[in-house]
């Protein structure tokens, strides 16, 4: 089976979780038989997982997947950083083991209407911006990019234009033929 869609995919929305920058990345996936993306899921964490990287489904839709892209370990130290737990449990979350925080978040992406603002925790966004997004109701910000930025501005251009280049350089490698697991930074 080829999984040649779903791995560029991964690369034009994850490459900096791929190169080992970011926590995780999030995409919308749109599939025609559910079984055959729950297949290429399958074969993609079956190359990945060995780099520490794991991919999996976070809400089904009838045409479409939310995919989450993310570094086990790189997530787990997220989510000890100072505040995150506080925050987090704000929105029902019991314990810090990623697992059961990335459980508790597709529970909330099934059971409320509104799209959960923490997610910006679990896609390594800085706590900060997190926080001025769900505090400001998405809108007040100073710039935006990957996410809308609330402290730090300067800062957070230079990391944008770095997830940037970094995204070009992994999709034009990828289009010469270079693997994804020959691009998946080992951590």
């Amino acid at each position: 089976m080829d999984c040649c869609l779903l791995e560029s995919r991964l690369i034009e929305h994850c490459a900096p979780t791929l190169a080992g920058m970011k926590a995780a990345g999030l995409f919308n996936y749109f599939y025609q038989e559910k079984q055959v993306i729950l297949n290429e899921l399958d074969m993609v964490n079956e190359m990945l997982n060995q780099r520490g990287v794991y991919v999996e489904a976070l809400l089904w839709r009838s045409d479409s997947v939310l995919i989450y892209t993310y570094r086990l370990k790189h997530l787990q130290d997220e989510l000890y950083y100072p505040g995150v737990m506080e925050l987090l449990g704000q929105y029902g979350y019991t314990c810090c083991e990623a697992k059961s925080c990335i459980h508790h978040l597709k529970e909330r992406l099934y059971n409320y209407e509104c799209f959960p603002h923490e997610i910006g925790v679990f896609l390594g966004y800085p706590l900060e911006d997190v926080k001025g997004f769900i505090e400001n109701k998405g809108k007040n910000c100073k710039s935006c990019g990957l996410w809308k930025v609330y402290c730090n501005e300067g800062e957070k251009q230079k990391l944008f234009e770095k997830f940037k280049r970094c995204t070009k350089v992994y999709m034009q490698v990828f289009d010469e033929g270079r693997r994804l697991t020959q691009m998946t930074v080992l951590t």
